[in-house]
């Protein structure tokens, strides 16, 4: 199993800073915030990982993370000219992947190891949340996925989609098929309503998209021996 992190984005909630710097260098605890989830794809199990960067910054994330080996890893790159959405730069890793694979996103720390060799694709990561309305959720019916909601409005349920993902390589399919949303984006939402997802629930995650969850985060970790 190969892996892919996704590292470009506009980061829009964390300006001013991100107008002038990557927000996976900023610092989480007391490691640049991409280092955790090269560390999940890692620790469960996996050595080859695309690094797919974007926006600014782009030569201090390579020279951050070289060729991978101070994690144990081969690490590669490719360059996302815009964000147009999650699958959008799904697209660029088409030719790295050769069977089953991880996507993760660069900005997302889980804090239990993860074996994901075990888990049968398509793969969902799922957590229970207090603020649904921030992410996408999911609908079950007799312990099945029946559709996966993004940011709605009115109460689904309290299962946040996180941003780990297990696929084939026939996912590839399907990205390719889908349209834009009304945002003009290609939606990883979109994607997973198209598949019948298997989902594992996990207890902690951060999503740091936001000062006040990075702060939490960085508490979190550097607490975490207490």
């Amino acid at each position: 199993m190969k892996g892919i992190v996704l590292a470009g984005g506009t980061a829009t909630r964390l300006k001013p800073l991100s107008d002038v710097l990557n927000k996976h260098l900023f610092p989480v605890g007391n490691l640049p915030m991409i280092y955790y989830p090269i560390q999940t794809l890692v620790a469960g199990g996996i050595k080859d990982i695309l690094v797919i960067v974007g926006g600014n910054s782009v030569g201090d994330v390579v020279n951050l993370l070289g060729d991978g080996s101070v994690f144990g890893a081969n690490i590669y790159y490719r360059y996302q000219k815009e964000a147009s959405g999650i699958a959008d730069a799904l697209k660029l890793a088409e030719d790295f992947v050769d069977g089953d694979f991880a996507l993760i996103l660069g900005d997302n720390i889980f804090f239990e190891f993860i074996d994901l060799s075990t888990k049968k694709v398509p793969h969902l990561f799922l957590t229970k949340t207090n603020t649904p309305e921030r992410f996408g959720v999911v609908e079950l019916s007799n312990g099945e996925i029946v559709r996966i909601i993004e940011k709605p409005v009115e109460f689904v349920s309290y299962l946040a989609v996180t941003g780990l993902y297990l696929y084939p390589a026939s996912v590839f399919d399907y990205v390719n098929n889908l349209k834009p949303s009304a945002r003009g984006e290609l939606e990883i939402t979109d994607l997973n309503n198209m598949l019948k997802c298997n989902y594992t629930i996990i207890d902690k995650w951060f999503d740091v998209g936001e000062y006040d969850i990075l702060l939490e985060a960085s508490n979190c970790l550097l607490n975490k021996g207490d």
